[in-house]
């Protein structure tokens, strides 16, 4: 009888340490996917701009993955991805001081500007998030152009179809981003105490950088 017992809290012991590892394993996939840094600085802006901070958050993740350093093919540069033109407007109508391209790759120039930028598109579009990122990726004017078309719009207000699959595809992302980054970080831009980049997603592209570097080398 005693095997049997002994047998029975093996397995019992087993299956909390399989569980356990399993419930790890999910928690570091959910922070890497959806990871969150640079907390005081979106909560900063998103209050100066009264942008909502998810929505800077998630659109952070889709744009660069947390790179600070991230640039685009078409020189979109930082955090969120902030393209030369509307980089050069922004420094302009915010009045920042010694501004150069360079500045988009610092976390607090490039938020700025990012979340400033949100405020314009969401006073054009009237806080239709739908119309919001799909300026933000596809353009501004082209948005306008499509509302007007009833190929794209029913009602000139919300578009039934857009004509880049790109643009398209990157609404639902950022759509589902802010949902995840809601559940997973709730309530945490009420106590934004957490200061500059995660140290995981910082760690994973340094590494990445470093296995690229090496690859090219070679």
């Amino acid at each position: 009888m005693t095997w049997i017992i002994k047998k029975l809290l093996k397995n019992l012991i087993y299956t909390i340490i399989i569980f356990s590892l399993i419930i790890m394993g999910v928690f570091i996939y959910i922070k890497i996917t959806y990871p969150l840094g640079y907390l005081d600085l979106i909560d900063k802006y998103s209050n100066e701009f009264n942008v909502d901070p998810y929505l800077v958050a998630a659109i952070i993740n889709v744009e660069s993955r947390y790179d600070k350093e991230a640039i685009s093919p078409k020189e979109a540069r930082g955090l969120m991805q902030i393209s030369t033109i509307t980089g050069e407007w922004a420094s302009k109508e915010l009045s920042l001081e010694g501004f150069s391209l360079e500045k988009l790759f610092e976390p607090e120039t490039n938020i700025m500007i990012g979340t400033w930028y949100l405020k314009v598109l969401s006073e054009e579009f009237g806080n239709n998030l739908q119309l919001i990122l799909a300026a933000y990726n596809g353009g501004s004017g082209n948005v306008s152009k499509w509302l007007e078309s009833e190929e794209y719009s029913r009602d000139g207000l919300v578009l039934t179809k857009i004509p880049f699959k790109e643009t398209e595809e990157y609404i639902k992302k950022v759509e589902k981003n802010i949902k995840i980054y809601k559940i997973i970080y709730k309530s945490q831009f009420s106590n934004a105490s957490f200061h500059g980049e995660n140290n995981l997603i910082g760690f994973i592209h340094n590494f990445r950088k470093v296995i690229k570097g090496l690859v090219v080398y070679k």
